[in-house]
This record gives C-alpha cells, structure tokens and sequence, in this order.
C-alpha cells in the first residue's frame, strides 16, 4: 500500500471518529441521518424533474422557430459557397 493511501485511510478513520463523536453528542443516530439524506435525494430529484418539465414546452416551441431559420440560413450559406459569393 503506497505511503499516501496509508495516510488518507488514516485520516478518513480519524475524521470519522471526530464527526461521529459530534453527532452523539447531539443525539443524531445513523438510521434519521440516512433517511434524511434519502429526503433530500428526493426533492432535489423532484427540483430538476420539476424545472424540466416546465421547460420543456418553452423548449420546442422556441424550436419550431428557431430551426427552420437556422435550416434556411445553412442551405442559403452552402448555395452561395458553392456559386462563389
């Protein structure tokens, strides 16, 4: 095992030690921290879920715009490029 693996494992053992002291001392069990951390999981996923499906309408329709312009613009460029202008 290379030197600083040693040391990393042995920091991450102390630090695990000090921070799991510190939650004892507030009452914080393991079992209520994993199942806040699963809370959370969820309403961040329900956060982007949310923030895509509003949008994604916006998105399209902007497209139905956006693209045809853009089509015209590359057809009109490779048309002039290919008469010499």
């Amino acid at each position: 095992m290379p030197q600083n693996m040693g040391r990393t494992i042995i920091k991450v053992v102390f630090w695990s030690l000090v921070i799991g002291l510190l939650l004892a001392a507030f009452d914080i069990e393991p079992k209520a921290l994993l199942a806040g951390l699963g809370e959370t999981a969820q309403g961040i996923f329900e956060i982007v879920a949310g923030f895509v499906e509003w949008t994604v309408p916006y998105i399209l329709l902007g497209a139905v715009v956006v693209i045809p312009i853009w089509l015209i613009t590359k057809v009109v460029g490779i048309a002039r490029k290919k008469t010499g202008k």
